[in-house]
């Protein structure tokens, strides 16, 4: 039998509301992956649309679990990064990747600052030039258009995009970051609403796009990275990858319009992980 693919997921912890570390766990788990985590911080609710939350900052931690692991002599097939809350933490992720990377291990990179042409209220405006530098060392990154933006140092355009747009915008970034790149939030029209990724190995741009559902679902990044790092841990190929991950948010969006679920507490994916594995 195949040796079972061992990634760590490094994100933070909201006890409640589906996003970072209870989204990324569950759909790698139910896609056959082992998920190793180390927690960043931990909130008692997200922070998109609760107040009052309570926040314990875990950076102290970090090094020491991988200081641990490293006694193990542990293999991981995949690092996965999302939301990091400080340039300390930042450059903490450059030391746990040089302590925990093979030959044969991908790198993921998710950097999570910013949407709808703004940073995070919580960042400082340099905070992306820390990201950039973290974004040097991925194998694959998966901005957002506002995030990509930052990334490059270029002002932010609204959509609707042109394909010229879309894809200049994957050139650069995988010329600035020697990376493959997976940019969401691409859209052309009202009607469809996606991911473009580009793969310097094949040289093409591939699309995966779905119909879009009005409304703005919390922690959807987080169910399409997870299910893109699926993907990739399975054999298939990013374009594939990323087709199966804009299936699996559409559906996941599409259960929880439908139950009218209040929309700060995520959506539902965890009755659509069968279709992680084709089933």
């Amino acid at each position: 039998m195949e040796r079972q693919k061992r990634v760590a997921a490094i994100h933070d912890i909201s006890c409640f509301g589906k996003c970072s570390l209870t989204v990324a766990l569950p759909i790698l788990s139910a896609a056959g992956v082992e998920t190793s985590i180390i927690p960043t911080a931990i909130l008692s609710t997200h922070t998109g649309g609760f107040e009052n939350y309570t926040y314990r900052d875990l950076t102290d931690d970090i090094m020491p679990i991988v200081d641990h692991w490293k006694t193990l002599d542990l293999h991981f097939d995949g690092i996965y990064t999302g939301f990091l809350g400080s340039f300390e933490q930042i450059d903490i992720m450059k030391t746990v990747f040089d302590k925990l990377r093979s030959d044969d291990t991908l790198i993921f990179v998710d950097p999570v600052m910013a949407d709808n042409g703004k940073l995070y209220g919580l960042f400082s405006p340099d905070f992306p030039k820390g990201m950039a530098s973290l974004c040097e060392k991925a194998d694959i990154i998966v901005p957002n258009i506002t995030e990509a933006s930052l990334l490059l140092g270029e002002e932010y355009v609204a959509g609707p995009y042109t394909k010229d747009y879309i894809e200049g915008l994957l050139h650069r970034l995988h010329e600035r970051f020697n990376a493959k790149v997976i940019l969401t939030g691409v859209y052309f029209d009202d009607e469809k609403l996606g991911a473009a990724s580009f793969d310097p190995e094949k040289g093409i741009v591939d699309y995966a796009l779905s119909d879009r559902i009005d409304g703005y679902y919390h922690g959807t990044g987080d169910v399409f990275g997870s299910a893109v790092l699926s993907g990739l841990m399975n054999g298939k190929t990013l374009a594939d990858s990323v087709a199966l991950a804009v299936s699996y948010v559409y559906h996941s969006i599409e259960r929880t319009k439908n139950a009218a679920t209040d929309i700060r507490f995520g959506v539902d994916f965890e009755r659509g992980t069968k279709e992680l594995i084709g089933e």
